[in-house]
């Protein structure tokens, strides 16, 4: 994260996309059809830290599954899902809150990310995030998607906040 400080500092809305963020970007399937997937508790940690340096985080997907909101209400954050645009989402959840892109993290992991990536002003992925994705990035994580890499972002934008604010 060298040089990035500046811009970690800077942030005001943390956006995530959910699969190969939030999880591993595995998914199990039953013989019902019913699908369940892994996410690190460590996250929940991660973005309590976020509420109390003044972050907002929304959770943004294209997919339309119920695990994606089901996990965002147990971290307590607004989720998206079924998005046919997840820049016109972005754009929409940024002037809602009346905050610049270029005050906007985006924590992505895959080719569907990329509008996102390309358009805030601090574009992140996870270790583990296909290279079109990664090749975007100003950030790549050191942990992968489903193991801590949402709590490593949101520790960094903590401390670099609570660093400006002293």
């Amino acid at each position: 994260m060298t040089g990035l400080e500046p811009l970690v500092a800077r942030v005001r809305l943390a956006v995530f996309d959910f699969d190969g963020v939030f999880t591993d970007n595995r998914v199990w399937v039953d013989e019902h059809g019913r699908e369940s997937v892994a996410c690190s508790r460590a996250d929940g940690f991660g973005l309590e830290r976020l509420r109390e340096v003044g972050v907002d985080a929304v959770i943004l997907t294209s997919e339309r599954v119920p695990i994606a909101a089901a996990r965002a209400r147990k971290l307590g954050i607004p989720c998206r899902d079924g998005l046919p645009s997840k820049l016109e989402a972005l754009r929409e959840e940024a002037g809602r809150r009346g905050v610049a892109l270029d005050e906007t993290a985006y924590v992505g992991n895959d080719v569907n990310d990329a509008d996102c990536l390309r358009e805030v002003g601090l574009p992140v992925v996870p270790a583990d995030a296909w290279p079109e994705a990664a090749a975007l990035a100003r950030w790549v994580l050191d942990r992968r998607g489903g193991r801590g890499c949402v709590r490593e972002f949101c520790d960094a934008v903590w401390r670099a906040r609570r660093r400006g604010a002293a």
